[in-house]
């Protein structure tokens, strides 16, 4: 072997640990048939963690991802935590890991399969041959701004604070500049800074940053007009760059235009341990069934080989393998069609691997 990669799988809620028991399986394929190893270890976060340790991430879990080379992460989150203490919710660990990691650029693609084209509600002419980048900020921003919290007294009220500073708008940007010069060189800097002054703020460090690359196209909107223009013409996108409640609001529905939610992976980077994890969530009513769609969970170890270990040819292998599966005609329920067969997890997981070990050897 001629080297080992060590993994901190942490499977959470709901669909979260058949999805990745899932793309656990398609990464030991792949290694299998490239001659590396991969050593995993498992921890608990989020809701499964809650009802273990009273915590939604034990300080176990994240010294063991610190220990580790990258993070694989399922889902988190259930109804039955939701009237918890916001310390206490299951997204608190999420956001931990986030900040324990320091992981502040999220990448999150939006690319159609052609042969999924008819999975969309957008019109074929709209969504086909789209191709997103969105970077979303993933440190800062109202999730993270202090003060915050819960007033009871005089008539009660919540509140939050969105601040970001310059130093982390100026990393952020330079993320998405560099990616757009991988691709069509291109960023679309989304904000509402007709509004914020935290948004005129952001915009106008992104400027300065954009000098840096002069072959980069750089335009401006504003995020109401951004979530419209996602629907009415996708195409015009290459890449998305916002801050952190923007993009996460406009990744999902981005993931739409592919047709689901379980189709798109996601990449969180900033320290040496990046994480990886499918932008859908714990899809409780399904959890256990077997039904849910695992190729966003293979896609982001796909993202894993790519951005952590740099092994872009198995990367390419998941990436194709995924599109001859579906080209297949194989679907699990969220996408499939009267015309498509319909496969279970595991049944999916399956076709994908076998396409991959034939891809490779």
């Amino acid at each position: 072997m001629e080297s080992k990669l060590k993994i901190a799988v942490l499977p959470g809620d709901g669909i979260g640990p058949e999805v990745v028991d899932t793309a656990v399986h398609v990464l030991q394929t792949i290694a299998e048939a490239s001659d590396f190893d991969v050593e995993t270890h498992y921890a608990d976060v989020g809701g499964v963690a809650l009802e273990k340790y009273d915590e939604p991430l034990p300080a176990a879990t994240l010294d063991l991802c610190k220990s580790c080379d990258a993070v694989l992460l399922g889902a988190i989150g259930h109804p039955r935590w939701d009237n918890m203490p916001s310390d206490k919710r299951p997204e608190r660990g999420l956001l931990g890991l986030r900040e324990g990691l320091q992981l502040y650029a999220n990448l999150r693609p939006a690319a159609i399969y052609p042969s999924l084209v008819s999975a969309s509600s957008l019109k074929q002419e709209v969504i086909e041959d789209i191709d997103i980048l969105i970077v979303r900020e993933l440190t800062g921003g109202i999730y993270f701004g202090k003060p915050r919290g819960i007033d009871e007294e005089n008539g009660g009220r919540g509140y939050n604070t969105m601040v970001y500073h310059k130093n982390e708008v100026e990393r952020i940007a330079r993320v998405a500049f560099d990616a757009a010069r991988k691709r069509n060189n291109k960023v679309t800097s989304v904000d509402k800074a007709n509004v914020l002054e935290v948004s005129q703020f952001w915009r106008s460090v992104v400027v300065e940053v954009a000098k840096e690359y002069p072959d980069v196209e750089l335009n401006h909107m504003y995020v109401d007009n951004c979530a419209m223009q996602l629907v009415r013409w996708p195409k015009q996108f290459d890449v998305i760059l916002t801050g952190n409640m923007f993009g996460d609001i406009l990744s999902d529905e981005a993931s739409m235009l592919t047709g689901s939610l379980g189709m798109l992976p996601s990449a969180s980077l900033g320290s040496d341990t990046a994480l990886y994890e499918p932008v859908h969530g714990s899809a409780p009513d399904i959890a256990g069934q077997n039904k849910a769609n695992p190729i966003a969970t293979i896609a982001s170890v796909g993202m894993m080989l790519r951005y952590s270990f740099a092994r872009i040819k198995e990367a390419e292998a998941i990436e194709q393998a995924i599109a001859t599966v579906l080209e297949q005609g194989y679907r699990t329920q969220d996408i499939a069609n009267g015309e498509t067969k319909v496969v279970s997890t595991t049944e999916m997981g399956d076709l994908i691997a076998q396409q991959v070990q034939s891809l490779l050897s």
